[in-house]
């Protein structure tokens, strides 16, 4: 990458998104340092400027942001870095350092949880026995919630529209998993269609 370390003395901004829900997780700052620390333990390296120094996120929390992709943008002195992180990225504890007033992306977070019920199934679990029952019981819940969605948006209260639509949507995510699809299908496809 041709990045610009000069334009900005020597730092670039980096922002770091979470590579499957595409939260913005935080803002930090690479010099060159920083960045081919980054690429070679592929764990995301900051410079700090508080403390003028190399600082690895996790480093004293173990909660380290394991780098996925790295892209760099058009003036090509800024970088998003998407990443797993190992746990909360910000040092309050919290998944963010933004103070969003929830998580916009929690429908991409809730396809991970199906996955991983499917991939690491757990006893009580309602995706599990769903998965277990086979594509024929996904299918017909799917068909249920559909029907109760129209049904609540036609004669009943908002709230009943909201949680009927959630049902729907959840079955749709274990439905897509089912088939080995995900929402990022979906999403592409949409965006194919809008062109």
């Amino acid at each position: 990458m041709n990045i610009d370390f000069n334009k900005t003395d020597g730092l670039v901004p980096v922002v770091i998104q979470d590579e499957q829900t595409l939260e913005v997780l935080m803002l930090g700052y690479m010099n060159q340092e920083a960045y081919d620390k980054t690429v070679q333990d592929n764990i995301v390296t900051f410079y700090s400027r508080s403390k003028q120094r190399l600082w690895t996120k996790g480093e004293t929390s173990n909660n380290f942001l394991h780098v996925k992709s790295i892209h760099l943008d058009c003036d090509n002195d800024t970088l998003l870095i998407k990443v797993k992180a190992d746990g909360p990225t910000c040092h309050t504890g919290n998944r963010t350092c933004f103070k969003t007033e929830y998580n916009q992306n929690f429908i991409l977070q809730l396809e991970q949880i199906i996955a991983d019920r499917y991939e690491n199934p757990q006893e009580g679990s309602y995706v599990n026995k769903l998965h277990r029952k086979g594509l024929n019981k996904i299918t017909q819940k799917v068909g249920e919630e559909a029907v109760e969605t129209v049904i609540a948006a036609l004669a009943e209260t908002e709230t009943d529209l909201i949680n009927e639509a959630s049902d729907l949507v959840f079955h749709l995510i274990v439905l897509l998993r089912e088939k080995g699809l995900t929402i990022g299908t979906i999403a592409k496809n949409l965006e194919e269609r809008h062109k």
